[in-house]
Formats: structure tokens, sequence, C-alpha cells
């Protein structure tokens, strides 16, 4: 056991997220693609419409100034949900803005160094904004070629920018090229070469149209096998299949929003009876902003199924330990603000539970994130606390800088 603490160990948060800046792309594709390839553009905004779970939104010929992604046939605004933080929040709507109507700490180094240490931050992986969160944009590019070039832009600068001036307190995560598991494998070792540890993949890639961690050929074992080998986890963000969960397509986004865990639900319990973990005995697998009140369920229902269904489930011969053995090996929980899993910690194991603040989106406890923790583990020993908020992140992403 760990003495006691004066106060909560500084935060290690396992999901923010970052607004790249305009010239990522411009200043790194040739310049054949200038007039294509992703760029900001300040325009009005126009229409909004949000059916189902999906926005559509497109420039307009008067109303607020906005600055647009424009690439390829894609118009993407910068939203203010895309960085909400210091925002009232009746006030965090799906209106367009522009980099100045940001908080700086959203797009730029510096000012977010200076607003984690507000939080009681000290290290933070951040997942992108332009690409989604595991590179959709990408994959659903016309251009493929193109498509490649960006996503090895966005790793690059994430490496040799945005993470590079921070001392260490920024932690790189990179995308891969969806459309392709062997160059998926080729992106994650070229960055493992450079010490990267983390890289973002899809909750459910079925919902993408691309083939599912059950696929009878094993399409995704080339990358699965180059995380395995450099010990690169694989980060899964809700929302990282396109498809937020809801009931109809006239609820409103309040539903989809409360049901956001559902589809990190349905990601583990696809990889716990897909042999994925059973082939793959070190991959690493993060659920982020999924939260962990829904997790105790889950694994001892799955232990349910395959103590007793397991002759017609279809798993028998590939499933050869219980499910929850798979989880407590090589699954870990991120989450924030739920008092609920952390009543739930013993039942979870308290080494597969990391931390997180989402900055600078609606959700972000900022800069109470210290405050909320505090109040939600208090019943928490000093030992588990410390593993939750710092000590599990540092083991599972080697970051090894900020262990002593």
């Amino acid at each position: 056991m760990l003495a006691s603490m004066a106060e909560l160990p500084m935060i290690v948060s396992v999901d923010d997220h970052v607004v790249e800046p305009a010239d990522v792309w411009m200043d790194r594709l040739p310049a054949k693609y200038k007039d294509v390839g992703p760029r900001i553009v300040r325009a009005p905004m126009g229409e909004i419409t949000f059916i189902g779970g999906k926005l559509t939104v497109k420039p307009g010929s008067q109303g607020a100034p906005t600055d647009w992604w424009y690439y390829e046939e894609l118009r993407r605004p910068l939203l203010r949900v895309d960085s909400a933080v210091g925002v009232p929040r009746d006030e965090v709507t799906m209106k367009g803005i522009t980099y100045e109507d940001m908080r700086p700490g959203s797009y730029q180094v510096k000012p977010r160094l200076e607003d984690m240490d507000t939080n009681h931050i000290e290290a933070s992986l951040c997942f992108p904004t332009f690409p989604r969160f595991c590179g959709q944009t990408f994959y659903e590019a016309q251009d493929k070629e193109l498509a490649l070039l960006c996503v090895r832009a966005y790793n690059d600068w994430m490496v040799e920018e945005w993470c590079a001036q921070s001392e260490g307190r920024l932690i790189p995560l990179t995308l891969i090229p969806l459309w392709d598991a062997e160059m998926a494998a080729t992106e994650v070792r070229r960055n493992a070469d450079r010490g990267v540890r983390a890289v973002c993949f899809s909750e459910i890639p079925p919902f993408l149209g691309l083939p599912s961690v059950h696929d009878p050929d094993h399409y995704w074992d080339p990358f699965f096998n180059a995380c395995a080998e450099t010990n690169t986890v694989v980060n899964m963000h809700i929302g990282s299949s396109s498809k937020m969960p809801s009931t109809s397509e006239d609820a409103p986004p309040a539903v989809g929003s409360t049901l956001v865990h559902t589809n990190a639900t349905l990601s583990m319990v696809d990889f716990l009876f897909s042999g994925v973990l059973v082939r793959f005995p070190t991959l690493k697998l993060a659920y982020s902003e999924g939260q962990i009140g829904w997790i105790p369920y889950i694994l001892e229902r799955a232990d349910t199924v395959w103590e007793e269904n397991r002759g017609w489930g279809g798993v028998a011969d590939i499933v050869p330990e219980k499910p929850s053995m798979y989880f407590h090996r090589q699954i870990y929980g991120c989450f924030f603000d739920d008092a609920h899993g952390l009543r739930s910690v013993d039942e979870i194991g308290a080494d597969n539970i990391t931390y997180e603040s989402d900055y600078p989106h609606s959700d972000s406890t900022w800069p109470h994130t210290k405050e909320i923790a505090e109040r939600q583990m208090a019943h928490l020993d000093d030992e588990t606390k410390f593993k939750i908020v710092r000590g599990n992140a540092i083991k599972l992403f080697g970051l090894d800088h900020l262990a002593s």
C-alpha cells in the first residue's frame, strides 16, 4: 500500500481531443493537392439538420462566420461542441465557430498545457477532430493515395509538433489507413519506431462497411499483430464506428448521448468472443469515453453464456477460457464522471480502469476534474486511486518518464 496522500496524484488523462490547426495538411501534402486536400475556408454557416443521430450542415450565403474544413467534396464546419470548455452549458450548441471563438488550448500546445495545469492533469492522450475518432474521414475519401498521405501527415504532425513541443506531457495517438490492414500494420510499425504506443481503431468496423473482428479469414490480424509486437494500444473511442446509438430517427440527441456506452459494450463483447485476444495474448484494448459502470454485468453475463451455451453459441473452439479472464488480462475501461462505476471497482478490477477529462468537449469535467475525482473516489484507498488516475495509464502506454 502507498502512504496516505495529501492530495490526489496528478492525473494522466487517456481521452482528450485536439482541434487540428489549419495548416496540418497544407504544410505537409504535395502542392498538387492544395485544392483538394484538407484546408480551412471561412464562410457563413448554412442549414443544420440532425436526424437519427446524423448531423448534416452546409455553407450558407449569410449568417455567422464559420471556419470550414474543405476536403475533396466534403464540407465540415468547426462547431461549438468541438470546443466547449469555458462556455456556459446552455450556449453549447451545434452553431458554427471560428478558431478565434475557441479556447486556445483546443488547438495550441502552450495554452493546452496551461489548461492541463489548471485541471491537475500532467499528461494527456488526444483524439482527432477533423479526421474523426479513428480516421473515418480519410477512409470515406475517394482518392486513397491522397487519403494515405493525409493519414501519414496527421501522424507526423501529432508526433513531431503537437507532442514534441510538450516535453512528454502530450501522448502521441496515431491513425491508420482503415481500408487496408497490411498498410495499417506498416503505419503502426512506422510510428512505433519513433516511440508511439497508441493507435485509433473503430469500435465496430462493420458499421463502416469493413470486416468484423469475427472475420473467418482474420482480416485484421496483420494490424493486431503489429500492435501486439510493438506494444501499441488499440484505442476505440465511442462514435468511432460513425454510428451513435439511438432509438429512432426522431429521438433527440440527448437519447444517444445517454446511451453512448452502448457501442463500447457491443465492441467489448465482440472482442471477448472473437478469438482475437486468444491469438494475440499481449494485445491491449482501451475503450475511450466508454465509461465503466456497465462492465461488471457484461462480464458476468459473458461468463454465464460461455459456461452454459458455448456448445451451440459458436465459441467453444475459439475461446478456451472464461471471457472475463481475457478482459482482466487485456482490456481497459476509460471513464470520467461515473460515480456508479467507481462503486464497482472491486468487480471490474482496479488494474483495468483509467481516467480522462474529455477536454475540450461539452462533456468535459474541465476545470473541475480533480474535484470530481476526489469526491467520487473518496471511498477508495490511496493505492487504488493512484492506479486509476495515473498508474494504470503509465503502465499501459509505457510512460516511463512519468513513473517517478
